[in-house]
């Protein structure tokens, strides 16, 4: 039985892309469960990091920006989104500090007060990067959008209030056991976080569209007779252009991919790896419902 005055609970944070949703669940976990990138769209699934405190525990599901979809994709991606808002005990909106709250930010505060279930709560995020007018105005003008059970600027890069964040986010969770194990960090598998890590080595320096055409699957996992851990995957684009983008003059973009995200995954599985990645194209795939599906999307 968990101690009396324990709570444990589902929160997730809302916004729009880019506002640092991905960055401040890392923070806040710990470790790095989600892949953050400048790109839109970065975050595909609702990803739970798990955080422990010795009175309660936080389950973050993390979601893809709320955005206009044009694709199957994207359609899917929303709906993702409005059915986590539906189960989780506490939504929160992240606004950055350095950005106008506009109509897209209004716009999400309007929906989810459609989820009378969760307690609402709203974070200023990015305060390194602003000004003190900056982090004032926008404290006032979110403050505007709904009646929040809290309003909290902070800056995960810093961790700047992270502790005022769980403090606050744990008041509003029902008393309850802890829900997974202490020592859990995530609900992802491992072949998830790794297809993740290379899909984020892939997003970096590429055209704005390209991003959205990228997938990644795990094709083999195993160890060798050397001992050394081995990784096959596949990286998956829609067009047979976008496909020599993704290798590069004489094999150089791919190479550097490689080498990113053999980086990352070795720092999660704490052991050297070997990474072999190949391209492959899937003719437009966002739009198809079989090939997304296949690719585990």
């Amino acid at each position: 039985m968990s101690a009396e005055g324990y709570r444990a609970g589902f929160v997730t944070f809302v916004g729009r892309p880019n506002v640092g949703k991905s960055t401040l669940m890392n923070a806040l976990v710990g470790e790095k469960v989600a892949i953050t990138s400048s790109k839109p769209q970065t975050t595909r699934h609702a990803i739970r990091g798990i955080v422990h405190r010795d009175n309660g525990q936080l389950i973050i599901v993390d979601t893809p920006g709320v955005h206009r979809p044009r694709t199957l994709l994207g359609q899917r991606l929303n709906d993702l989104v409005q059915s986590t808002l539906s189960e989780v005990d506490v939504i929160a909106l992240c606004v950055p500090a350095t950005d106008d709250v506009g109509p897209g930010d209004t716009f999400i505060a309007n929906e989810i007060l459609k989820y009378p279930r969760a307690r609402k709560i709203a974070l200023i995020t990015k305060t390194d990067n602003a000004t003190k007018d900056q982090i004032a105005t926008r404290l006032m003008e979110v403050d505007q959008l709904a009646d929040w059970e809290a309003l909290i600027p902070l800056s995960a890069l810093t961790g700047e209030q992270l502790d005022v964040v769980v403090r606050e986010i744990l008041a509003l969770m029902p008393e309850s056991d802890p829900l997974y194990p202490p020592e859990d960090t995530s609900e992802q598998t491992v072949e998830v976080r790794i297809a993740e890590l290379i899909r984020e080595a892939t997003l970096e320096g590429v055209n704005e569209e390209l991003p959205h055409s990228i997938a990644v699957t795990i094709d083999e996992m195993g160890e060798r007779e050397d001992g050394l851990h081995q990784i096959f995957a596949s990286l998956w684009v829609e067009r047979d252009s976008q496909k020599g983008i993704m290798i590069g003059k004489g094999g150089g973009k791919l190479k550097d991919i490689g080498s990113r995200a053999r980086a990352e995954i070795e720092a999660l599985l704490g052991h050297k790896v070997y990474l072999s990645i190949q391209v492959k194209v899937s003719k437009e795939w966002q739009r198809d419902s079989k090939k997304i599906t296949k690719l585990g999307l």
